[in-house]
């Protein structure tokens, strides 16, 4: 069928001066929508319409600003779920129909139904699952809030009760604390995308210090918008840190799981992120205290150590500490004086003994008492001459030269 369809194609080719019939397009458009086939879609229910046994209507895109018409007629067979109104989440099986009378392109549904909430649990356990595998859950990716934010971002709802509870609690805490605020839808399924884009602004504003998303709380469906993919990584690609206060203890949606804070309720998201100014300056006051006391008791503790000090005697008496300690040096140096007069003494008397001594063994005093030393003409002392021989006799007082005239030997005993 295919390349029948696109021979004929090939063997009408449209030129100005040959150009093809409208129904001729028409028809080749028709052939080649309708063999696309079956395929399940999944979005919005912009509209719905039943007259009688046939149904009309639009399913809108779940992120942009695009929508197809749908139908139904009775003789269709359709399995549409009942209940269905404008507004739900639903997934249908349709088959693209084509009218060449008006060239409009629709949709003929063959079943459809609302996206079940064990359907809708099921994608985002999976997906929180996920999640956690790539560590975007954990702790260590936390980022810290700042003590006092210079300005904080925040996204909610226009005119809601969060967007009022965040402002009020924290201007009572901190009045001169200030705000970027952008307005966004907080349910349904175009709510994602706006959060995104606000989130991404505030982002790139270095003023900002910390972005909350808040929301009063919802029904699981009201709350799914948090719990969709793209938003939740969005939140996890930012660089300020982000505060999830979406209100709602029972159904945590997974923003809560990947931002750096999660508050209970807006009001706690406001109590979490803004300082108390009174608590702040009773912190301020109570430690002022603290170190008062504790430097008065250490001056008080100093002076007792320098009264104590002053009552001991060598500081109640100072120049008494000094008359003994110089009364002790006199005796010391008249003691030092007397040791060394008298080793002085002991010493000179050693000296004159050691001298008499000496003295005593002098050559000199042996000539005064008579004796004289023989020497050679050269000087060398003799013990022994022979007849003929030179000398030289010293006395105490002369030198005598003489020659030998006689020799005779004694005969001299030795002990």
């Amino acid at each position: 069928m295919e390349q029948a369809v696109g021979n004929e194609l090939q063997s009408k080719v449209s030129t100005e001066h040959s150009p093809w019939q409208v129904s001729t397009l028409s028809k080749s458009l028709k052939d080649w929508i309708e063999k696309l086939g079956r395929v399940w879609i999944e979005g919005e229910l912009q509209s719905f319409t039943e007259r009688g046994t046939n149904m009309f209507g639009s399913i809108r895109d779940l992120d942009i600003e695009n929508s197809i018409e749908i139908h139904a007629f009775a003789n269709s067979s359709a399995e549409i779920a009942p209940g269905l109104s404008q507004g739900d989440r639903v997934v249908a099986l349709v088959q693209p129909v084509f009218w060449p009378k008006n060239g409009k392109l629709t949709m003929r549904v063959i079943q459809m139904h609302k996206v079940g909430l064990g359907e809708l649990l099921e994608r985002i356990e999976k997906l929180k699952l996920q999640l956690i595998s790539e560590g975007l859950t954990d702790a260590s990716l936390k980022k810290p809030l700042p003590f006092l934010p210079n300005k904080i971002g925040l996204i909610t709802g226009a005119k809601s009760d969060a967007e009022k509870d965040v402002l009020q609690n924290s201007k009572l805490r901190w009045p001169e604390v200030e705000f970027e605020v952008i307005n966004t839808l907080v349910q349904g399924d175009r709510a994602v995308a706006e959060i995104i884009l606000a989130l991404e602004q505030l982002d790139l504003m270095p003023d900002v210090d910390v972005i909350i998303i808040a929301r009063g709380g919802g029904s699981f469906q009201d709350l799914l918008p948090f719990s969709d993919e793209r938003l939740v990584r969005a939140a996890a690609a930012a660089t300020t840190p982000i505060v999830s206060a979406i209100g709602h203890e029972n159904d945590q949606p997974l923003l809560d799981l990947v931002a750096d804070l999660r508050a209970s309720t807006p009001t706690d998201a406001a109590k979490r992120v803004v300082p108390d100014i009174a608590e702040e300056f009773s912190k301020l006051s109570n430690a002022a205290e603290r170190i008062w006391f504790r430097m008065s008791s250490l001056v008080e503790n100093q002076q007792q150590s320098i009264a104590s000090l002053r009552s001991r005697p060598v500081l109640a008496s100072p120049f008494g500490f000094v008359d003994n300690q110089q009364e002790i040096l006199t005796q010391a140096t008249r003691r030092l004086g007397e040791i060394l007069g008298f080793r002085i003494e002991r010493s000179t008397s050693e000296v004159e003994q050691l001298h008499a001594r000496a003295r005593s063994l002098s050559p000199q005093l042996t000539l005064e008492r008579g004796y004289a030393v023989i020497t050679s003409a050269d000087g060398k002392v003799l013990n022994k001459t022979k007849k003929g021989e030179e000398f030289i006799v010293i006395s105490a007082s002369q030198e005598i030269s003489a020659t030998v005239k006689q020799v005779r030997e004694r005969d001299v005993k030795r002990n």
